[in-house]
């Protein structure tokens, strides 16, 4: 069968080390096209993987017929270029946290419905192996009803990771919307919903800028949350991780407790009350330092090659979006946040 045509829309660092080479690496994919603003980043991309370059990601989409795209802009971008790829007939990939506003999320959902085409959210961290093995382990009801949890993500700060360094619009509000937040924290949201088959019900959130100078962005949160459940536990994201970062979940339940990321080489530790101890050797977790495939490539070609909605939809992303958002505005009012 003809591969998927793809473009990919910004091409800074998740799109450099994540959905280029992972597209490249797909049989079923032809690259056709890159856009950025900074056009040498574009063309550097062509030159690597062919296709060609465009400083606007309008004129790409007059250009070239695409079916499918990537977008991996500053978040500000996200819901005008998801709905313009829509719009073109595309399906998209949009990278995380989906919009700036639920309202913007809810644009975007509703022009892939209208235009019947699929919308995914990079939403990774539940693609991981050890979250993977984690949700059976979890699912096949070994350790009980989870009674509390706590869910963290948090590395020294986008400075080492992206493109523009410490000039990178990761800082930028008018560009990011949020910081630490929208870079980790909507990662943790998405995954804790995810494992434990539950919708947040209360957010309570703090949320500030501690340590990043001249920002006006957070650079860490501490949430605590209420799932529908009843379940309780927290959240935080940090870019001040200056060592040891920290990408672990731990969920105390009624038969033991299960470690996940707490040990290296041991992704997964069930301790069950009963003395018994298992440990799974799952394969790592990405980190920015160390790139695995994170199968979200894969697997939204595999919805557009089967017909298949992706399960980390459009609506998915919403809701571990408003999750944030909620944090937010716990924040901003000091109350206590029911979604």
């Amino acid at each position: 069968m003809s591969k998927i045509k793809v473009a990919v829309f910004g091409c800074g660092a998740i799109a450099q080390r994540r959905h280029i080479p992972e597209y490249a690496a797909n049989p079923n994919v032809e690259l056709v096209a890159f856009a950025d603003p900074v056009i040498e980043r574009a063309q550097s991309m062509a030159d690597t993987y062919g296709g060609k370059s465009y400083s606007s990601y309008e004129e790409l989409l007059k250009n070239e017929k695409v079916d499918a795209v990537s977008v991996c802009t500053p978040n500000f971008l996200h819901a005008p270029m998801t709905i313009a790829a829509a719009n073109a007939g595309a399906h998209v990939l949009v990278e995380k946290p989906m919009a700036s506003t639920a309202e913007e999320a809810e644009q975007m959902i509703e022009a892939a419905q209208k235009n019947g085409v699929y919308l995914m959210v990079g939403h990774n961290q539940r693609l991981m192996p050890p979250h993977v093995k984690a949700k059976e382990l979890l699912d096949s009801g070994s350790l009980g009803k989870v009674l509390t949890f706590r869910t963290s993500f948090g590395h020294p700060g986008p400075e080492g990771w992206s493109v523009d360094g410490r000039e990178s619009w990761f800082f930028r509000k008018e560009e990011a919307t949020m910081g630490a937040m929208g870079d980790l924290g909507v990662h943790k949201s998405d995954f804790i919903r995810y494992l434990l088959s539950d919708e947040v019900a209360e957010v309570a959130g703090f949320i500030s800028t501690i340590h990043k100078e001249g920002t006006d962005v957070d650079d860490n949160s501490t949430c605590i949350l209420r799932m529908k459940s009843g379940v309780i536990g927290t959240l935080t994201a940090s870019w001040t991780q200056y060592k040891g970062g920290d990408n672990s979940t731990v969920l105390w339940c009624e038969k033991g407790v299960m470690k996940i990321g707490t040990v290296e080489g041991d992704e997964v530790i069930v301790e069950l009350t009963n003395g018994n101890v298992e440990t799974h050797k799952v394969g790592v977790m990405a980190t920015n330092e160390k790139q695995v495939p994170s199968g979200v490539i894969d697997s939204f070609v595999e919805s557009i090659l089967t017909s298949t909605p992706p399960s980390i939809s459009g609506e998915e992303g919403l809701r571990s979006l408003k999750v944030i958002l909620a944090a937010f505005e716990s924040q901003a009012t000091g109350k206590i946040v029911k979604l």
